[in-house]
């Protein structure tokens, strides 16, 4: 086994499960779903089948991810976060058809205790606040709060906010040099030449 799994957590097989991945205490890894390499999966943590995780996710306490929900590298989950994946659930009736995906993009963060309603997508390098609630798509490098959340800037790579002064069409990071373009409220990283 390439990987670490707490004594106190249980795994279902068959499920794929990368090098270098930790999952710590009290945590369910169910059969069907996916986990890359070097993932961190904090203490009560549930992944469902049909759940993927790509590489290098972390994933903090207390966070259920079901069928449907979709981390790509790099993703950040705060704790106590929330994932659904039906729009309107009853106990009596099964809608297990009626899933829908949620997809969180390349280097996003979701903030602790903040709700991802199923069905959107969370943009590349994307912030949703703490607490905040999500109910349409977050664009990259969006930073989103609020309930409902709504973009009130935007954010570098590295994490630090960029400055699109006025009517500014660019920006470029303070921290780190990388350069960003802005066209019609969504932003984009400048190719280096």
């Amino acid at each position: 086994m390439d990987y670490f799994v707490h004594e106190s957590s249980y795994i279902d097989q068959p499920c794929s499960i990368g090098k270098g991945t930790k999952i710590w205490h009290f945590c369910h890894v169910m059969q069907g779903c996916e986990i890359g390499e070097n993932c961190n999966i904090g203490q009560n943590v549930c992944v469902l089948s049909g759940a993927k995780l790509g590489n290098n996710v972390k994933v903090q306490n207390n966070v259920s991810i079901y069928d449907g929900v979709v981390c790509e590298d790099g993703v950040f989950l705060g704790p106590s976060c929330v994932f659904t994946n039906v729009i309107n659930p009853r106990s009596t009736v099964n809608r297990k058809q009626e899933y829908k995906q949620t997809l969180v993009k390349e280097g996003a963060s979701i903030g602790a205790n903040a709700t991802i309603l199923c069905g959107n997508t969370i943009g590349r390098y994307a912030l949703v606040g703490a607490g905040s609630v999500v109910t349409c798509d977050v664009p990259d490098y969006a930073l989103v709060r609020g309930n409902p959340a709504r973009v009130t800037g935007h954010l570098c790579k590295c994490g630090e906010k960029l400055e699109f002064a006025g009517d500014a069409e660019a920006a470029t990071c303070a921290a780190c040099g990388r350069a960003y373009s802005k066209e019609n409220g969504h932003v984009a990283e400048k190719e280096k030449r």
